[in-house]
């Protein structure tokens, strides 16, 4: 988020006031000129997260043009960059927040996103069908903010990866238990089926050493501290003491949460490096063999491996006080979570690494019971009524 949108954006989520007054009149005025609009039986439009081609719409997408039952719809991508090259097969971009992308999800018959197609707006016709893949198991609370902002209530399919998802996403979001697909999150797929070959070949890509170890450091989003200009992360680590005591067996890789637009701090070098805007998050997961997080659903996302994790909750009375949990990480992770750098590199150094692997893969026992062909579930079920 940047500019204008971005201040926006920080006014709406403050301001109570503001957000009713926007969401009043906004789903009023696109309700009234959606009845205007006719439904396109054949049209389908795509939003990933932060306005980007990712996360589980895009595995879906790149699924269904490969597929001949599909082959007649027209395909639409809502993104920040019109200019993109990036996206296989025939679709047409559509900027976000625009005139034309209002008008282009008042057309399609179906929506698939990882957000919110409506924009925080309530518009949907009686005749779309609504699929929200989310994007994340929540670990932090999105009862508060998120509760009011996304009201899913009347959304057709909501993805769900396991039974602790059921209570929060009713409470949160007021998605009912018959609204939920239990299919796990259609961009975790690939993480059951991850072999040598593959971890080899990405490394090799990245040009990082088959002797190196990989430890990916990937913190949450932090609010905005200056009325929304900037949102900005400064973790309280001095990497020159993680090259000099890891550097010898480890290397690491830094991944900011896509609404971080500053980080603080850090000066990339042989030993860190910054691959924020890797596109594909998953090949960064595939060939870590620790994950630092704190309150990231890149925490659940990287179980699947049945590799070592550890929460680095340097800010967590702070960050529980403002924010919350859906899951205290000091319950679900209370053998791997640290509060300070020291103890954070001293883990790293005397970490029994199958010990380690035991304790996550009891943790993704517990909370992520389904997934591995959640892609296949999704279309399936998306179009069940209209193509059989």
């Amino acid at each position: 988020m940047n500019g204008i949108r971005a201040r926006i954006d920080y006014v709406l989520k403050h301001s109570k006031f503001a957000y009713k007054t926007y969401v009043v009149l906004g789903s009023a005025f696109f309700r009234v000129l959606g009845s205007f609009i006719k439904t396109d039986e054949n049209a389908i439009l795509f939003s990933g997260h932060s306005r980007k081609y990712n996360d589980s719409p895009k595995k879906i997408y790149e699924k269904m043009i490969l597929d001949p039952k599909y082959q007649n719809l027209t395909y639409y991508w809502a993104l920040d960059d019109v200019n993109t090259n990036s996206i296989p097969g025939t679709c047409k971009i559509v900027k976000c927040d625009t005139w034309s992308y209002f008008i282009t999800a008042l057309k399609c018959k179906y929506w698939v996103t990882c957000v919110n197609i409506e924009r925080g707006l309530h518009f949907k016709k009686n005749n779309n069908t609504y699929l929200n893949t989310w994007h994340g198991v929540p670990i932090k609370s999105i009862s508060g903010d998120e509760s009011r902002k996304n009201n899913f209530g009347h959304i057709d399919y909501f993805c769900c990866s396991g039974e602790f998802e059921e209570v929060i996403y009713d409470k949160a979001l007021s998605v009912k238990k018959n609204q939920l697909i239990y299919s796990g999150l259609p961009r975790n797929d690939e993480l059951y089926y991850v072999d040598s070959t593959q971890i080899s070949f990405i490394k090799s890509k990245l040009e990082i050493p088959e002797n190196k170890k990989i430890i990916l450091y990937a913190p949450t989003w932090r609010d905005s501290i200056d009325g929304g200009k900037t949102y900005a992360v400064k973790p309280p680590i001095t990497f020159s003491k993680w090259k000099r005591e890891l550097g010898r067996d480890y290397l690491l890789l830094l991944r900011t949460h896509p609404y971080t637009n500053s980080l603080l701090g850090v000066e990339f070098d042989d030993f860190v490096r910054d691959v924020s805007n890797y596109p594909n998050i998953n090949e960064l997961l595939i060939i870590s063999d620790i994950l630092i997080s704190d309150y990231s659903a890149t925490i659940f996302d990287y179980s699947i491996l049945e590799r070592p994790i550890v929460c680095f909750a340097y800010d967590y009375d702070e960050y529980k006080n403002m924010r919350g949990f859906e899951l205290d990480p000091k319950e679900a992770l209370k053998n791997n979570i640290v509060f300070n750098e020291d103890d954070l590199i001293s883990k790293i150094q005397s970490m029994n690494y199958q010990e380690e692997c035991n304790l996550t893969k009891k943790f993704k026992n517990k909370y992520i019971q389904f997934g591995g062909h959640a892609t296949e579930i999704c279309i399936e079920t998306l179009f069940k009524k209209d193509r059989g």
